[in-house]
Parts: structure tokens; sequence; C-alpha cells
């Protein structure tokens, strides 16, 4: 009856971490000298963003009418990329804060992350932030909250994250509000919501117990999906940095260290209980990677160390999948499901700092469906195919009213359809349907751009639709680069592959000889560059003489280049794919 489970869901920059972080002073879970700003978006990656990644727990102590209560508090992501981090965090509370910020009200992820938490039946408590600054548009919010989830005007909790002002008063709100957690006795059940990998302890597990209570040290227990077993050696909870305690009981938040070394065997979802024979919980539904980019080590005698890095990164991170494959450019390498280009860019940048793993990136791809067979690498791809599909998806937009106008030709120069359009006060909810290709490759940086920062995005995959689509490969020295082929459609193909040629002779080193580049789809090249060679001045060594000496020597130099050429093969430096890949 004194425990409280609950998440903060928000849109990205509205408040989630400062107001955690307040939760900490006000419960003095930190001391004051160690208390730090977003304290707990602890990657580096975080911190240097400003957003956050990785969903984090983290256990409250609270005093309300002298009674003692244990507040197990989940931060989550708002980006769209990360909603996965969200869904599992709603599972595992009994509530959850919707934050608002003031100054810009709902946006995309409030929405989203809103009515997913009304879909699981938790108690949603309403609260405005950054109601201290000088543009904050508390009453205009007020209505968008009541119009939109259709709270009363009373519940409405106004508070400042930054300076404090209100979040005592929500706090004492969460404890009579949230329901506590259904207290069951039974069988040990264990949701894992999370994992992460220790080379001492092996895989550490994050879980919700939702019934009975952890055995003691060196208790066998199973993973009842997987049917792994592993052993108990350590419980504990999160302060937030990892504290050890006897037993876990129902309804609380905690860690088990399970002293398993195989990443495989460790699924987010899973279930860990004493006996083989409980029914399991629920779990999750499997999470669909929408992005796909092939990764290579740029040192191929590292493949099997980051083979093992990516197992234990996946525990991190489950919405990451990958496979093993080949590139006749590249070498072995992996081809990795992400659930957007932000995610992308987040997984390769945090494999380098914590990991050490150097890799090389191909192009983005989505998923096509040909003749009916997915594949999701360009390589796969076959030319007389009789029916390409491409996936669509369905794109909540919201926007200020000023810039409709922009947004509506950004969205109809990518292929977009319009749906619908709602206004909700200054802002206005854009309903299109658009190709998931158009969506991974520049979009989300131009509706920032056109929108000056303001528009924010939500997206849900729909369906696969026919596309007249083709296929441009490029040739360096009349050889094929498979990781530089794209599947694109067909009335976009010759911008991309003359765009593709002007960067390569830009980024490629130039050789003794003279190196085509080309574009082409099936046999026919779109687009061609010519990268000029080395000459070395052979002349200099003439003093003078009949015009006739020069030109026989610049005749031999000419044979010689046309010799190389024959037998010269472009070697393509890593430089070169990463500044293709980033343009």
């Amino acid at each position: 009856m004194k425990i409280r489970n609950f998440c903060i869901i928000a849109h990205v920059d509205h408040g989630k971490s400062t107001l955690a972080d307040r939760f900490l002073e006000i419960c003095h879970t930190i001391p004051a000298d160690k208390m730090k700003p977003q304290l707990l978006d602890s990657l580096a990656l975080e911190r240097e963003r400003g957003i956050t990644i990785k969903l984090a727990p983290v256990r409250l102590n609270y005093t309300l009418h002298f009674e003692l209560y244990t507040l197990n508090l989940i931060d989550t992501p708002g980006h769209v990329d990360f909603s996965y981090e969200v869904s599992r965090s709603l599972a595992a509370v009994e509530g959850a804060i919707l934050l608002v910020d003031a100054t810009v009200g709902i946006q995309a992820q409030t929405l989203a992350h809103g009515l997913a938490a009304m879909e699981q039946n938790l108690t949603l408590i309403p609260v405005i932030n950054k109601i201290d600054l000088p543009n904050a548009d508390i009453e205009n919010t007020k209505k968008q909250l009541v119009e939109t989830f259709g709270f009363n005007g009373q519940e409405i909790l106004l508070v400042s994250a930054k300076s404090g002002e209100g979040v005592e008063d929500l706090l004492k709100v969460i404890i009579e509000k949230i329901p506590p957690p259904k207290e069951d006795n039974s069988f040990l059940r264990a949701l894992v919501f999370d994992s992460f990998y220790d080379p001492f302890k092996g895989v550490v597990a994050e879980v919700r117990i939702v019934s009975g209570q952890t055995p003691s040290i060196n208790t066998p227990i199973y993973f009842l999906q997987t049917k792994a077993r592993g052993h108990i050696l350590e419980t504990g909870f999160f302060a937030p940095q990892l504290t050890p305690t006897n037993i876990l009981s129902s309804g609380e938040i905690g860690y088990i260290a399970t002293g398993i070394k195989i990443p495989d065997l460790v699924r987010v979802g899973d279930t860990i209980s004493t006996e083989l024979d409980v029914s399991p919980l629920q779990g999750y539904r499997e999470v669909k990677p929408m992005v796909f980019v092939g990764l290579y080590p740029i040192d191929q005698d590292e493949y099997q160390d980051i083979k093992d890095s990516l197992h234990k990164f996946r525990l991190n991170d489950p919405s990451f999948i990958f496979e093993l494959e080949h590139s006749q450019a590249l070498g072995s390498g992996f081809r990795c499901g992400f659930l957007g280009l932000l995610h992308a860019e987040v997984v390769q940048e945090r494999l380098s700092e914590e990991y050490g793993v150097d890799l090389l990136a191909t192009i983005p791809s989505v998923e096509y469906m040909i003749d009916g067979k997915i594949i999701d690498n360009p390589a796969e791809f076959d030319a007389s195919a009789k029916i390409i599909q491409e996936p669509w998806v369905n794109l909540k937009i919201f926007a200020p009213q000023q810039f409709l106008g922009n947004v509506m030709e950004l969205l109809q120069d990518k292929r977009g359809k319009f749906k619908n359009m709602q206004h909700f006060g200054s802002q206005v909810e854009f309903l299109y349907e658009m190709p998931l290709a158009e969506m991974i490759t520049d979009f989300y940086d131009k509706l920032k751009s056109v929108s000056s920062g303001f528009a924010s995005l939500d997206w849900q995959f729909l369906e696969f639709r026919e596309v007249d689509a083709v296929k441009v490969d490029i040739l360096v020295g009349g050889e094929k680069v498979d990781a530089l082929s794209q599947i694109v459609f067909k009335e976009k193909a010759e911008f991309i592959g003359r765009r593709m040629v002007e960067k390569l002779k830009e980024v490629l080193p130039r050789q003794n000889f003279e190196v085509a580049i080309q574009a082409l789809i099936g046999g026919t090249i779109i687009a061609r560059e010519t990268l000029g060679a080395f000459r070395k001045d052979v002349t200099a060594k003439l003093y003078g003489g009949d015009r006739t000496r020069k030109d026989k020597l610049l005749e031999k130099q000419k044979k010689g280049k046309k010799k190389m050429k024959m037998i010269g093969r472009v070697e393509i430096p890593q430089e070169a794919f990463l500044s293709i890949l980033k343009s």
C-alpha cells in the first residue's frame, strides 16, 4: 500500500528530466553536492545532445502525513524514434505524469504517449510545466489538454520544474491519485522491461515484480520464453545507482543480476520465475524496425569483437536488430534495423563511445516487397520484378498556424497525401500518408527548417503500396560499388544519380590514370563524371631542341596511362564513404 509506480511522459524538451531532478532533490535521494542538471540522463551522448535516449528508473522515498512512501519513477525519452522505451516503461507502472510545456502546448509525442497510457488504463496526472517563463500561455495549454484528453480543468497542475514551484504539491497528488500495485504473494513472476551487460554479474535484468518475491542468493531462476536458466547473484533497486537489497517483493521495481553470460538468452518482455511451469506475463509486442543500414568494420580483423559488442548492445536497446551480411566492396559486416534515422545515428555513436567500435555505415534504406518477397538490402533488388511495393506511413504533424503553407509544400514535395487537418488553438495538426523512403533521408531536418524548429511529428507504419522504383548502381572505374546502391522512386532517379557521382568526384582521391564515375539504372548510364589523372612532368628534363622530342615523350606517357587504366583498380577510402553517407 505504500508503493507508487509511475513514469513521466512528454514531447522532447518539455522538461521531463528537469522535473525528475526536482523529485530527487525534494526526496533527498542524491546529496546536494552530487546533484547536477538532468542527473538521470547518464549516457555521455544524452548529455551532449540534451535529449533522453534511455529510460531511467529511480527509487524515491517521501513522507506524507507521517507515512513513508516508496515512489518508483521511470524517466522516459520524448523523441518518436525512442517510443519503444516509453511503451516498455508504461507496462511497468500504474500511473503517468503527462507533462506539457506551457510555451508550446501539446505536440505530437504528447498525444502519442498520452493515448498509449490511456490504452493501458494508467492513471494520468496532467501537468503544465515552465509556468515561470514570460511567454507561457497557461490558459490556452489548459484548454488544449481539456479538449484533447477530456481532463477536468481543476485537476491540471501547474509547475516549474526549473524553480521547483508546485513540484511538492505534485508529489502529494501522485501518492493520492495513483493506485498502489496489486499485492500477489504467489509464485515469483518478474517482468523484464530493460537489461544491460555486466562483465562480472552477466546479464542484469531491470524488472517489475508482478507477483511473489525474489528468493535468496544463488537460487536458480528461469526465463519462461527462452527457457534460459540462471542464478540470482544480486538483487537491488536504483538510487539511481545500483543499490543491493536482500529481497524485492510484489509491486517493486528493481534489478536482478542473473549470471548469464550469453546475451541472446535474455529478452525484454520475458518473465523471470523460480518455476518453469508458471504462466508467463503478457510481455511486449515485437518492435518492427523501419530503417536499415549496413554497418561494416573498418578493420576486418575486428569483426568478431564487433559481433560480440552488438549482442551486448542489443540487451540495452531491444529495438535494434542485426544480421550478418557480406559486401563485395566492404567485406563482412552486419545488416542493422532501426526505428528511425536518429535512432540509427545514436546507436552508431553509442557503439563508438561505449564499446570503442569503429564502423562504417552504408546508405539508409527501407524494406521493399518485390513480388511478395520482402528485401531490406538494395543488392537483392530484382529489376525484372512485376510488382514492387514500398512501405507507407501515417504521419501526424503539429505546427504553429503561420507555417501551414511551408509544411504542406514540403509534404507535397515528398509525395505526401493529405488526409485531414485539425486546429488546436494556434497549433495545427496535419494528418498525411507518405512513403517511408521519403522520410528517412532529410525530411525531419527540412521540417524543422521550414517551421523554424516548431513542428513536431509522430508516425506509424500503414501498409505496402505499389511504386515505380528502380535501383541506381554506382560504377567507379568500371566496377560496381554495391555499398552505394540505392532503390529510388523512378522520377527522382536521375537527380539522385547525378548528385552521387558529383559528390564522389569531390571526395575520391585522384589516381595516376583517369577514373570514370558513373550512375546507372540496369544497363543505362544516367550520369557520369571523370576524375582527372595525376600527371608527371615528363618533359622537365628537356632543355631545348625540336618540338617533336616533347611530343614523343608525351605520347609515350599517354600509352602508359592507357595501360594503367586497363589494369588499375580504385580503392575507395573509408573517408570517402563517410562523406558520401553524410551528404
